[in-house]
């Protein structure tokens, strides 16, 4: 954390030390976002991005059996939204829980599932609306997590319409957006500097952005595991199939030209840049939605993840196709380095919009 008083207000969502610790773990980045927000929000945003974390670990994990999966996370949704039917079912959530703790190899990630039963009664620390806002987003993700197990089963399997795409980061990361918006709105009178109804429209796409750089930067691993989240219609523009896609992924520091997978990442090329404009201008909208807010730290709060996205987006352009067979992540130095340009310029609206275009690898108007 920076010594400047910008960033120095010490995190107050009603978690203990240990799950503070346990939040910084799994998202560093989004923990430091959690830590500039107004006293009111740092609660349920807290708690409900780390069951959201919780929710999105038991999907993600691809090791183990999709219907082990399928069944802890439908236990986890039901324990969420308070509809366990009895507590035969909350003691096999416990067990099923810890069962999968152990199974885990990310020691972040065991510990999250560990703390599992003791951070879902922290629902119940909020106030009633914030609660109802919190189970609803969080129905809303772990929907788009189902939906994700249920299509990439064994082998190989890609989304099929640009339609599904839009929906599934719509559910995961969309709806974030709005609950941000919702909270700020209800917790905030006069935060913003547009109209609500606006606020929630960017804030969406906002969201959606993060989720598309998300599938972007991981779609390497992504593939290796079986999932491409490219759509079939879209790829077949470019005569590309998941498969091609997949076996060019697998083939590292591939630099003969005449091979399969190389031709393969030269005809991804134009389709690879249009996803990284359409990403690029979601995240200006998500600076767009950081500008019309009125609260300092608010402001710094939702701009710094499109901050570090816009630089992200600049790597992988600069890496190309070929960043489907390396790891692409804004380095640890150069975010430290951003921070001190926004503490030094007070966060500024000026300072905000050169460091998105100095992220983005855009000259300075």
């Amino acid at each position: 954390m920076l010594k400047h008083p910008l960033f120095s207000q010490p995190q107050r969502p009603g978690l203990s030390a240990e799950q503070r610790n346990i939040l910084r773990q799994v998202s560093r980045s989004f923990d430091l976002s959690i830590r500039l927000l107004p006293p009111a929000l740092q609660a349920p945003v807290a708690i409900g991005y780390l069951l959201a974390r919780a929710t999105d670990t038991v999907a993600d994990t691809t090791a183990l059996p999709l219907a082990e999966r399928q069944v802890l996370l439908t236990l986890m949704g039901q324990a969420i939204g308070e509809t366990l039917a009895s507590s035969s079912q909350t003691a096999e959530l416990k067990r099923l829980t810890q069962a999968f703790a152990a199974q885990q190899t990310d020691p972040h990630e065991r510990a999250l599932m560990q703390a599992l039963p003791e951070c879902l009664p922290l629902l119940h620390t909020l106030a009633e609306a914030d609660q109802t806002s919190v189970r609803q987003v969080l129905a809303h993700i772990t929907q788009g997590q189902q939906l994700d197990m249920a299509r990439f089963g064994p082998g190989l399997h890609a989304l099929n319409t640009e339609a599904e795409l839009n929906q599934y980061t719509w559910l995961v990361a969309g709806c974030v957006g709005e609950f941000w918006t919702e909270l700020c709105g209800r917790h905030l009178p006069g935060y913003s500097l547009l109209p609500q109804a606006e606020m929630m429209r960017i804030g969406r796409s906002y969201g959606m952005g993060l989720q598309r750089l998300n599938i972007l930067r991981d779609a390497g691993a992504d593939l290796a595991s079986g999932r491409c989240y490219w759509p079939v219609e879209t790829l077949a523009l470019a005569g590309l199939t998941p498969k091609a896609l997949a076996q060019a992924a697998l083939t590292e520091h591939n630099t003969d030209q005449n091979t399969g997978p190389a031709q393969t990442l030269q005809a991804l090329a134009p389709l690879y840049t249009q996803w990284l404009d359409h990403t690029q201008a979601q995240l200006a909208n998500g600076l767009r939605y950081g500008l019309a807010l009125q609260p300092l730290r608010l402001r710094l709060a939702s701009t710094l993840p499109a901050l570090i996205g816009a630089r992200t987006v600049a790597l992988l352009r600069q890496a190309g196709p070929a960043a489907l067979t390396q790891r692409v992540k804004m380095p640890r130095h150069e975010m430290r380095a951003m921070l001190w340009r926004i503490a030094l310029g007070w966060g500024s609206g000026a300072v905000l919009k050169q460091q998105f275009q100095k992220m983005s690898g855009a000259p300075r108007s």
